[in-house]
């Protein structure tokens, strides 16, 4: 039990500081609005690391940033409502931006959009292991970044952005990424994406901590429309993390 307390405890203390560290940084032109899920759905956060970062983990999967109706909305990584409240059991008030986006309004729980990549990612994990306590036996889902960007209406990712404004960046995610495996202790980090994996590279080389990747399930991946579920699992597979079925 003192282990399970101290797992989450650090994990909380981190996403704080990482939240707090973020705040500092500034972003220009294309962005428009800049959302911080670890501030505004932080009851919703922090519940998912209570309940599910107890213990060490074999693997951690690693997301790019949130998307504007799945942690954006929710707080929690990949954050489909749906697959949040009805699967991993979380639905807690959520607060709004300090500037929102009129067009990309936070409705917390009550947002009717589906987030596609993580309804697929979080089915993919419901389908193989069943329960929540099954999969995060042994895994854990996280995000290289915790801020979602706007361009206007669009959501823009952090590969987007300019050098300048990228650099600091990706010098508070790395750090927090290895304060992560720090306290985790995976075996692996998987990047769901290419731009996870890559940063997850630059973060942990120095670690032992093995890297690998696995297919984004954005649908605006002609790949992933044509059954991400299974090339994933296939991928995890070849990887040697997961046993055929």
């Amino acid at each position: 039990m003192e282990r399970s307390c101290a797992v989450a405890e650090s994990l909380i203390a981190a996403a704080r500081e990482l939240s707090a560290q973020l705040a500092q940084l500034s972003f220009g032109p294309p962005v428009s609005h800049v959302y911080d899920p670890l501030n505004y759905a932080w009851q919703a956060h922090e519940a998912y690391l209570r309940r599910y970062a107890t213990n060490g983990k074999r693997v951690i999967f690693l997301g790019m940033n949130p998307g504007p109706f799945g942690m954006a909305q929710t707080g929690v990584p990949f954050g489909e409502v749906a697959a949040v409240r009805d699967w991993l059991g979380i639905a807690t008030g959520v607060g709004q931006p300090l500037a929102e986006n009129p067009r990309r309004p936070v409705e917390g729980f009550a947002c009717k959009r589906s987030e596609v990549s993580g309804r697929r990612l979080w089915g993919l994990f419901r389908a193989r292991f069943g329960c929540p306590e099954a999969f995060f036996a042994e895994h854990f889902v996280a995000n290289y970044c915790p801020l979602a960007f706007f361009d206007g209406g669009r959501n823009l990712t952090p590969d987007k952005l300019p050098a300048r404004e990228a650099a600091p960046l990706h010098a508070v995610c790395d750090a927090h990424l290895q304060a992560l495996a720090a306290i985790l202790r995976p075996a692996w980090v998987i990047g769901v994406g290419a731009f996870a994996e890559a940063r997850a590279r630059a973060a942990l080389s120095a670690t032992g901590v093995r890297v690998g990747r696995v297919l984004h399930p954005s649908p605006a991946s002609p790949l992933a429309n044509q059954g991400w579920a299974d090339i994933a699992a296939g991928q995890l597979v070849a990887l040697g993390i997961w046993d055929a079925q």
